[in-house]
Protein backbone atom coordinates (compact mmCIF):
# COMPACT_ATOMS: atom_id res chain seq x y z
CA UNK A 1 0.00 0.00 0.00
CA UNK A 2 2.94 2.38 0.91
CA UNK A 3 5.05 1.23 -2.46
CA UNK A 4 1.76 2.01 -4.39
CA UNK A 5 1.09 5.47 -2.36
CA UNK A 6 4.55 6.42 -3.03
CA UNK A 7 4.55 5.34 -7.00
CA UNK A 8 0.85 7.76 -7.37
CA UNK A 9 2.42 10.70 -5.57
CA UNK A 10 5.88 9.92 -7.59
CA UNK A 11 3.80 10.15 -11.13
CA UNK A 12 1.64 13.26 -9.96
CA UNK A 13 5.22 14.86 -9.43
CA UNK A 14 6.17 14.03 -12.45
CA UNK A 15 3.28 15.34 -14.18
CA UNK A 16 3.31 18.40 -12.77
CA UNK A 17 6.94 19.14 -13.64
CA UNK A 18 6.43 17.87 -17.25
CA UNK A 19 3.38 20.85 -17.16
CA UNK A 20 5.80 23.66 -15.58
CA UNK A 21 7.76 22.80 -18.56
CA UNK A 22 5.44 22.98 -20.90
CA UNK A 23 3.43 25.93 -19.68
CA UNK A 24 7.10 27.55 -19.36
CA UNK A 25 7.35 26.93 -22.97
CA UNK A 26 3.93 28.24 -24.25
CA UNK A 27 3.59 31.27 -22.05
CA UNK A 28 6.26 33.44 -24.13
CA UNK A 29 4.77 32.29 -27.19
CA UNK A 30 1.43 33.93 -26.11
CA UNK A 31 3.10 36.57 -25.28
CA UNK A 32 4.97 37.18 -28.57
CA UNK A 33 2.09 36.25 -30.65
CA UNK A 34 0.26 39.27 -28.84
CA UNK A 35 2.70 41.88 -29.04
CA UNK A 36 3.97 41.25 -32.13
CA UNK A 37 0.33 40.18 -33.89
CA UNK A 38 -0.98 43.44 -32.34
CA UNK A 39 1.83 46.13 -34.26
CA UNK A 40 1.74 43.55 -37.28
CA UNK A 41 -2.68 44.47 -37.18
CA UNK A 42 -1.88 47.64 -36.70
CA UNK A 43 0.14 48.14 -39.59
CA UNK A 44 -1.98 46.54 -41.88
CA UNK A 45 -4.94 49.14 -40.81
CA UNK A 46 -3.31 52.05 -40.70
CA UNK A 47 -0.73 51.32 -44.17
CA UNK A 48 2.63 50.92 -42.14
CA UNK A 49 1.34 52.83 -38.94
CA UNK A 50 3.03 50.84 -36.28
CA UNK A 51 6.11 52.63 -35.61
CA UNK A 52 3.64 56.00 -34.97
CA UNK A 53 2.81 57.08 -31.47
CA UNK A 54 -0.63 55.24 -31.76
CA UNK A 55 0.89 52.03 -32.78
CA UNK A 56 3.90 52.43 -29.83
CA UNK A 57 0.58 52.72 -27.41
CA UNK A 58 -1.29 49.69 -28.97
CA UNK A 59 2.45 47.61 -28.76
CA UNK A 60 2.77 48.78 -25.12
CA UNK A 61 -0.98 48.06 -24.50
CA UNK A 62 -0.73 44.82 -25.86
CA UNK A 63 2.47 43.51 -23.92
CA UNK A 64 1.07 44.76 -20.99
CA UNK A 65 -1.90 43.29 -20.89
CA UNK A 66 -0.55 39.77 -22.37
CA UNK A 67 2.02 39.60 -19.71
CA UNK A 68 -0.49 39.94 -16.98
CA UNK A 69 -2.28 36.94 -18.28
CA UNK A 70 1.43 34.97 -18.98
CA UNK A 71 2.44 35.64 -15.29
CA UNK A 72 -1.33 35.07 -13.75
CA UNK A 73 -1.35 31.62 -15.35
CA UNK A 74 1.67 30.31 -14.85
CA UNK A 75 2.81 31.41 -11.04
CA UNK A 76 1.50 28.64 -9.64
CA UNK A 77 2.97 26.48 -12.17
CA UNK A 78 6.68 27.39 -12.45
CA UNK A 79 6.80 30.77 -10.85
CA UNK A 80 5.54 33.07 -14.23
CA UNK A 81 8.69 32.46 -16.17
CA UNK A 82 8.41 34.10 -19.47
CA UNK A 83 11.74 35.80 -19.86
CA UNK A 84 15.38 34.94 -19.89
CA UNK A 85 16.67 37.55 -18.17
CA UNK A 86 13.98 37.72 -15.07
CA UNK A 87 15.36 33.80 -14.96
CA UNK A 88 18.93 34.89 -14.51
CA UNK A 89 18.02 37.76 -11.87
CA UNK A 90 16.07 34.63 -10.28
CA UNK A 91 19.60 32.19 -10.26
CA UNK A 92 21.76 35.29 -9.32
CA UNK A 93 19.80 35.59 -6.25
CA UNK A 94 20.24 31.60 -5.46
CA UNK A 95 15.96 31.72 -6.08
CA UNK A 96 16.64 28.74 -8.96
CA UNK A 97 19.05 25.85 -10.05
CA UNK A 98 21.36 26.27 -12.72
CA UNK A 99 19.40 23.64 -14.49
CA UNK A 100 16.19 24.82 -14.29
CA UNK A 101 17.51 28.06 -15.51
CA UNK A 102 19.09 26.26 -18.93
CA UNK A 103 15.82 24.59 -19.56
CA UNK A 104 13.34 27.98 -18.72
CA UNK A 105 16.02 29.43 -21.04
CA UNK A 106 15.41 26.66 -24.18
CA UNK A 107 11.55 26.75 -23.51
CA UNK A 108 11.40 30.66 -23.19
CA UNK A 109 13.56 30.58 -26.53
CA UNK A 110 11.43 28.18 -28.88
CA UNK A 111 7.96 29.35 -27.72
CA UNK A 112 8.94 32.59 -29.35
CA UNK A 113 10.05 31.24 -32.13
CA UNK A 114 7.12 29.02 -32.74
CA UNK A 115 5.13 31.92 -32.02
CA UNK A 116 6.24 34.13 -34.81
CA UNK A 117 6.40 30.85 -37.19
CA UNK A 118 2.74 30.74 -36.07
CA UNK A 119 2.02 34.40 -37.14
CA UNK A 120 3.50 34.33 -40.34
CA UNK A 121 1.43 31.76 -41.52
CA UNK A 122 -1.47 32.82 -39.96
CA UNK A 123 -1.21 36.05 -41.48
CA UNK A 124 -0.40 34.92 -44.69
CA UNK A 125 3.17 35.44 -44.88
CA UNK A 126 3.19 39.25 -43.27
CA UNK A 127 6.51 39.83 -41.92
CA UNK A 128 7.81 39.47 -38.68
CA UNK A 129 10.17 42.29 -38.18
CA UNK A 130 12.94 41.57 -36.02
CA UNK A 131 14.37 44.33 -32.99
CA UNK A 132 16.35 47.28 -34.63
CA UNK A 133 17.98 50.03 -33.53
CA UNK A 134 16.02 53.36 -34.66
CA UNK A 135 17.98 56.20 -36.49
CA UNK A 136 20.75 58.05 -34.67
CA UNK A 137 20.79 55.13 -31.51
CA UNK A 138 24.25 53.81 -31.34
CA UNK A 139 24.87 50.24 -29.87
CA UNK A 140 25.64 51.18 -26.45
CA UNK A 141 23.15 53.47 -26.30
CA UNK A 142 20.49 50.65 -27.09
CA UNK A 143 22.56 48.44 -24.49
CA UNK A 144 22.01 51.20 -21.97
CA UNK A 145 18.32 51.62 -22.48
CA UNK A 146 17.64 48.09 -22.16
CA UNK A 147 20.04 47.93 -19.36
CA UNK A 148 17.84 50.70 -17.29
CA UNK A 149 14.60 49.14 -18.44
CA UNK A 150 15.27 45.56 -17.36
CA UNK A 151 16.51 46.69 -14.17
CA UNK A 152 13.16 48.46 -13.59
CA UNK A 153 11.27 45.02 -14.85
CA UNK A 154 13.16 42.89 -12.62
CA UNK A 155 13.54 44.76 -9.20
CA UNK A 156 9.91 44.82 -9.75
CA UNK A 157 9.52 41.04 -9.89
CA UNK A 158 11.43 40.62 -6.85
CA UNK A 159 9.62 43.39 -5.08
CA UNK A 160 6.25 41.45 -6.06
CA UNK A 161 6.69 37.96 -6.64
CA UNK A 162 9.88 36.49 -5.39
CA UNK A 163 10.92 38.11 -2.04
CA UNK A 164 9.54 35.50 0.39
CA UNK A 165 8.73 38.57 2.51
CA UNK A 166 6.64 40.35 0.98
CA UNK A 167 2.92 38.64 1.95
CA UNK A 168 0.57 37.57 0.00
CA UNK A 169 -0.17 40.43 -2.34
CA UNK A 170 -2.10 37.91 -5.06
CA UNK A 171 -2.65 39.71 -8.32
CA UNK A 172 -1.00 42.62 -7.79
CA UNK A 173 2.67 41.08 -8.92
CA UNK A 174 1.40 40.42 -12.63
CA UNK A 175 -0.63 43.78 -12.74
CA UNK A 176 3.01 45.45 -11.81
CA UNK A 177 5.03 43.62 -13.76
CA UNK A 178 2.98 43.97 -17.06
CA UNK A 179 2.57 47.68 -16.30
CA UNK A 180 6.24 48.05 -15.77
CA UNK A 181 6.71 46.16 -18.87
CA UNK A 182 3.88 48.56 -20.72
CA UNK A 183 5.33 51.84 -19.35
CA UNK A 184 9.21 50.64 -20.37
CA UNK A 185 7.80 50.44 -24.15
CA UNK A 186 6.43 53.51 -23.64
CA UNK A 187 9.48 55.29 -22.84
CA UNK A 188 12.37 53.00 -24.78
CA UNK A 189 10.18 51.36 -27.80
CA UNK A 190 11.23 54.40 -29.82
CA UNK A 191 14.85 54.08 -29.45
CA UNK A 192 15.20 50.04 -29.56
CA UNK A 193 12.42 48.38 -29.45
CA UNK A 194 12.19 48.17 -25.40
CA UNK A 195 12.81 44.49 -25.66
CA UNK A 196 13.64 43.45 -22.15
CA UNK A 197 12.82 40.11 -23.19
CA UNK A 198 16.03 38.15 -25.24
CA UNK A 199 13.21 35.61 -26.22
CA UNK A 200 11.15 38.22 -27.75
CA UNK A 201 13.82 39.33 -29.21
CA UNK A 202 15.15 35.83 -30.75
CA UNK A 203 11.53 34.65 -32.44
CA UNK A 204 11.50 37.39 -34.95
CA UNK A 205 15.21 37.00 -35.46
CA UNK A 206 15.50 33.21 -36.03
CA UNK A 207 12.08 33.93 -38.54
CA UNK A 208 13.07 36.80 -40.60
CA UNK A 209 16.55 35.65 -39.84
CA UNK A 210 18.11 39.22 -39.27
CA UNK A 211 20.87 39.64 -36.76
CA UNK A 212 21.81 42.94 -37.06
CA UNK A 213 23.30 44.50 -33.52
CA UNK A 214 20.82 41.08 -31.90
CA UNK A 215 23.43 40.94 -29.12
CA UNK A 216 22.45 44.22 -27.84
CA UNK A 217 19.25 42.51 -26.79
CA UNK A 218 20.91 39.65 -24.44
CA UNK A 219 23.50 42.03 -23.05
CA UNK A 220 21.55 44.82 -21.91
CA UNK A 221 18.50 42.68 -20.49
CA UNK A 222 21.18 40.47 -18.57
CA UNK A 223 23.12 43.15 -17.04
CA UNK A 224 20.35 44.79 -15.95
CA UNK A 225 18.72 41.68 -14.34
CA UNK A 226 21.72 41.05 -12.94
CA UNK A 227 22.65 44.30 -11.01
CA UNK A 228 18.99 44.16 -10.14
CA UNK A 229 18.76 41.12 -8.44
CA UNK A 230 22.28 42.16 -6.92
CA UNK A 231 20.60 45.54 -5.77
CA UNK A 232 17.45 43.81 -4.04
CA UNK A 233 18.94 40.97 -2.19
CA UNK A 234 22.36 43.38 -1.06
CA UNK A 235 19.29 46.47 -0.02
CA UNK A 236 17.20 43.91 1.53
CA UNK A 237 20.22 41.85 3.30
CA UNK A 238 21.26 45.59 5.08
CA UNK A 239 17.39 46.17 6.31
CA UNK A 240 17.13 42.32 7.89
CA UNK A 241 20.37 43.34 9.74
CA UNK A 242 19.04 46.59 10.62
CA UNK A 243 15.82 44.89 12.00
CA UNK A 244 18.13 42.18 13.66
CA UNK A 245 20.00 44.80 16.00
CA UNK A 246 16.84 46.63 16.86
CA UNK A 247 15.46 43.50 17.76
CA UNK A 248 18.96 42.72 20.02
CA UNK A 249 18.45 46.08 21.46
CA UNK A 250 15.22 46.13 22.79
Amino acid sequence: MRELLHRRVAGLCHISHTRGKIATKWRPAYQKKTGEGSGMAFNKLTDNGSSTPAGLVAASLAHAFALFVAVSVGANISGGHVNPAVTFGAFIGGHITFIRTLLYWIAQCLGSVVACLLLKVATGGLETSAFALSSGVGVWNAVVFEIVMTFGLVYTVYATAVDPKRGDIGIIAPIAIGFIVGANILAGGAFDGASMNPAVSFGPAVVSWTWDNHWVYWLGPFAGSAIAAIVYEEHQSVLDSKACARSFDS
